[in-house]
């Protein structure tokens, strides 16, 4: 079988580098927001190039702080796309605002910059465009349209570990770097995966930053001190240990990824399958590579029934899951969103992957439509 995702095998890699950074943290027993921590909330703020990183219990987490720590409450609007998954709104939701959904790119499947503006009422608080699949969304025309509204920007970066973003004067920044707040998941299958869950929120901001440390401890200023009524929302000391040890790797693992993807995309091409376009003033990370596929479950069983194994990323778009029913969206509403979560279909992609299971994979859904 060819995994969708193979943790072992890159595991095998670094096994004893792994296995003497966890060791150490048990030598020091300095389990929470230990040395570790704070080594690489100063190693991840550098690559990606910003002040600060802080460093929280997930991705997830790190959203739901990014809101709180901007105000966002019950009454507030955040515009999020409805294409992705579904902590982008659930941590709307645990702040009390309410998820406004926009649709996507046809041909990218990120935030699509044109159908913001419509969104925006004096109840819009935030927009958090998603850097879906390793690929950064438009943010040029994003922040565009969030300057003249003077409306924050947060960026989920979750899935953009190392992504670059071309800026209007020609110099690249770092996907998470050009927001108000950048939002990164450490969930295991991530470019950049802890063994368990973490994440990091980025910023330029002082202020924010400290006021995120804060929230992410209890709001504590000192022992059996609380100044803020926080949460217990803290990275585990072995999970940054963990991380320290993947990120001076993560830009080959990366460049691996995009020679993956590269060779899947000549494949493809010959045979007519529909991939996902990576835009010219980006530099995806490949994180998943997704394919239209006409009967995408019927393909689903077969290429299981055939040794490889694939994802769906994501088969209902959020407006249409029953946990946010009661805003009151129905099937129709945002029909780029619908349509993708009926066509596409996630093959396998890691760093680790051969070029030859990449010529399997293409080859069994060259015998499927074939068939």
């Amino acid at each position: 079988m060819i995994p969708l995702v193979d943790l072992k095998r890159q595991y095998k890699t670094i096994q004893k580098e792994i296995r003497l950074a966890i060791q150490s943290v048990i030598n020091r027993a300095d389990f929470v927001l230990g040395q570790d921590v704070r080594l690489f909330e100063e190693e991840f703020a550098r690559y990606v190039g910003v002040q600060h990183a802080i460093g929280v219990d997930s991705g997830t987490g790190a959203l739901e702080l990014a809101l709180h720590v901007l105000g966002v409450g019950p009454g507030d609007e955040v515009i999020v796309p409805s294409f992705t998954f579904y902590a982008t709104a659930s941590s709307v939701c645990v702040v009390g605002a309410r998820p406004v959904f926009c649709d996507v790119e046809d041909d990218t499947g990120n935030m699509d910059p044109s159908t913001i503006e419509k969104l925006i009422t004096p109840k819009t608080k935030a927009i958090i465009p998603v850097h879906l699949f390793g690929q950064p969304a438009n943010l040029n025309e994003i922040f565009k349209i969030a300057k003249r509204h003077n409306i924050p920007v947060i960026e989920d970066a979750a899935q953009s570990h190392g992504a670059k973003i071309q800026q209007e004067n020609g110099s690249w920044k770092m996907a998470g770097s050009l927001g108000v707040l950048g939002c990164f998941s450490f969930y295991p299958g991530k470019n950049l995966g802890a063994y368990g869950d973490g994440g990091m929120v980025v910023a330029n901001d002082s202020k924010l930053a400290d006021k995120i440390k804060l929230l992410r401890d209890c709001g504590r200023t000192g022992k059996y001190q609380h100044d803020y009524i926080g949460y217990n929302k803290r990275l585990d000391t072995i999970q940054a240990a963990v991380l320290r040890v993947k990120l001076p790797k993560l830009d080959s693992w990366n460049e691996a990824r995009r020679q993956k993807a590269n060779l899947y995309d000549e494949l493809f091409a010959k045979l007519g399958i529909r991939t996902l376009k990576v835009r010219p003033f980006v530099q995806s990370v490949r994180h998943v590579y997704a394919v239209r596929a006409p009967r995408r479950d019927e393909l689903f069983e077969f290429l299981k029934d055939n040794g490889v194994s694939t994802g769906v990323h994501y088969p209902l778009p959020l407006h249409l899951q029953k946990a946010f029913e009661p805003f009151g969206y129905k099937k129709g509403d945002l029909p780029v969103s619908e349509k993708l979560a009926e066509e596409i279909i996630s093959l396998p992609m890691f760093a680790e992957l051969k070029d030859l299971e990449v010529r399997q994979v293409a080859a069994q859904i060259k015998r499927f439509y074939q068939k």
